[in-house]
């Protein structure tokens, strides 16, 4: 149990006034232990809202006079900023679903960045045709983000839409690849550069908080170092991140973080590293020489960090086992059909070491569950370990992968388990160090019997039970902080992040001694327990633990749109 009532006597205000606060308000948090993002000592406090804004955070007793549409009574509640997921993956959410994401909001989530490798936009006949082969967002939707400024119209058609969270993305590096110079391997020509590096700047003009790659997927892992640091020069004027799923979690790890940091130094901007993991037992003790590493590229002046989630199993694609080759030209499902390729890619995959990120190897078949079937021959094969299946099958593990790939039209998902528990805690201790879910959002009806991943319904608050309260890996300011300021200040979201005077009312209430995660990877789409209420720019999205229906979520747009004409970083209206 955090030790929050213990010291409440104790607490003093930030900004102690003498009187009552009388003015009118249309929501007052009263006598909560505020948190308020910056990592300082939670105080007893009030918190008074009006419209979309936070006006006034006092002492608790501060705002005992004062008129209010609504009181809340958060005594032995914490009060804290909404958490800003920097890993989202809710595209479809936000474009074909009711835009409620129950998974996300019911956590404490209002703000969630999108963009790990690939955006919806920019969109040019390479990106349509790329997307109409694939049951992707963008082959469901009437795409109407071409031209200039198509990056800018994907936010803005996500926010007409209707969403409770809040939303932005970075820009996908793959997306920019396939923008100039299609699903193809081999170095980009001269003019092909040209147009993806035009890209990335209209992209950033546009609000893009930088550029995302996701080095281990075909196509994004067909650009070279060099065409990823000409994208991050690009870049550069508008302050954008480059942020990555590294080219190796694995057995080249450490070479896979040194490509990162030369991209951001010859690039020109900050790194922040998706998902830190050192991925398979076989490479669990590099996570301290990771964690040297990064220390000590800051301590030489340059700026990088990493964000993570709170579970051992990672989860994306099953084609991700497959390698990158196979998928050139978006070819794949003709090569696992091939048997001349089947053989080559089955002697890569039963090779112990291979110069790509072979998870189902540092996983093991074992360690893989497969998720997400649609075709009814594999319904009962949902979360079956894929060495189970192929037990079931009577065939060797590669084989049953190609097979359940090619099945399923290579739309079915996997959960590695590959991260260790003492890394974990270890990493959650870094200064450096943020909070993402890397997961699409959802409500409990909508996986209709498939099975996802629970971070999608639990990470926020499996943080701040398991870790926090159980297991005092770190304090509740820390991990507050990790999940709120560090994210905002990181991508230079302007008047969020914090619970401060004149800040959009983005917060958070709930009970320390209760808050958990319910979702398992057998009964992944649970609700958390413990978090009471959320407000999205001042509306209520949760009320007892409930989604309340309401969708007052805006776009959030990075500092390239936010310049002025001298290229100062400027705020204001429409900042936010």
């Amino acid at each position: 149990m955090l030790a929050v009532a213990s010291v409440a006597a104790a607490c003093t205000s930030p900004r102690a006034t003498p009187g009552a606060d009388r003015a009118d308000y249309d929501l007052v948090i009263a006598g909560g232990h505020v948190v308020d993002g910056t990592g300082n000592p939670w105080f007893a406090g009030d918190v008074g809202i009006r419209g979309d804004r936070i006006v006034r955070v006092g002492p608790a007793g501060s705002l005992a006079q004062a008129n209010a549409k609504r009181r809340i009574d958060a005594a032995g509640l914490v009060v804290a900023p909404g958490f800003i997921d920097i890993q989202g993956q809710s595209d479809s959410a936000f474009l074909l679903g009711d835009g409620r994401n129950v998974s996300k909001v019911t956590q404490g989530i209002t703000t969630e960045i999108l963009g790990e490798g690939a955006t919806p936009a920019p969109a040019n006949a390479r990106t349509l045709a790329i997307d109409a082969s694939s049951d992707t967002t963008m082959a469901r939707v009437d795409t109407a983000w071409r031209g200039t400024h198509g990056f800018g119209r994907w936010l803005d058609a996500m926010e007409r839409h209707g969403m409770s969270e809040n939303v932005g993305s970075f820009v996908g590096a793959a997306t920019i690849r396939v923008y100039g110079k299609a699903a193809d391997t081999g170095a980009a020509t001269p003019a092909q550069l040209d147009t993806m590096r035009a890209a990335v700047s209209r992209a950033m003009a546009d609000g893009a908080f930088g550029l995302a790659s996701a080095l281990i997927y075909p196509p994004g892992g067909y650009a070279s170092t060099d065409e990823l640091i000409a994208e991050a020069k690009a870049m550069a004027p508008y302050h954008g991140v480059y942020i990555t799923h590294m080219r190796s979690e694995g057995d080249h790890l450490l070479d896979g973080l040194a490509e990162a940091m030369r991209i951001g130094r010859e690039g020109g901007v900050p790194v922040e590293i998706y998902h830190l993991k050192a991925a398979g037992p076989r490479n669990w003790p590099a996570m301290a020489r990771v964690i040297a590493m990064i220390d000590s590229a800051r301590a030489a002046g340059q700026d990088v960090g990493a964000d993570m989630y709170a579970y051992e199993a990672g989860a994306t694609a099953l084609a991700a086992c497959l390698p990158p080759w196979s998928a050139a030209g978006d070819s794949l499902l003709q090569r696992v059909a091939d048997p001349a390729s089947r053989a080559r890619i089955r002697i890569d995959l039963l090779n112990p070491h291979t110069a790509w990120e072979s998870l189902c190897q540092l996983a093991t078949p074992q360690g893989v569950m497969v998720v997400g079937l649609k075709d009814p021959a594999d319904k009962s094969y949902e979360g079956l370990r894929l060495a189970e299946i192929a037990t079931r099958e009577h065939k060797a593990w590669p084989d049953a992968l190609m097979d359940v790939v090619a099945r399923e039209k290579a739309q079915v998902g996997a959960e590695f388990f590959i991260a260790g528990e003492k890394n974990l805690e270890l990493q959650m201790r870094q200064p450096w160090l943020k909070f993402g879910t890397d997961a699409d959002g959802s409500d409990p009806d909508s996986l209709k019997g498939q099975l996802g991943h629970p971070r999608a319904y639990g990470n926020y608050p499996r943080i701040l039970g398991r870790y926090v309260r159980e297991q005092h890996v770190l304090t509740i300011e820390d991990a507050i902080r990790k999940m709120t300021s560090a994210v905002a200040e990181r991508l230079s979201i302007p008047e969020r992040g914090l619970l401060r005077e004149g800040y959009y009312a983005d917060v958070v209430v709930f009970d320390p001694t209760t808050i958990i995660d319910n979702a398992t990877y057998e009964k992944p789409s649970l609700i958390s327990t413990g978090v009471h209420e959320v407000f999205v720019n001042g509306v209520e999205v949760v009320r007892d633990e409930k989604h309340t229906g309401a969708k007052p979520g805006r776009v959030v747009r990075g500092p390239g749109a936010l310049m002025d004409a001298s290229g100062r970083l400027a705020s204001g209206p429409g900042a936010g």
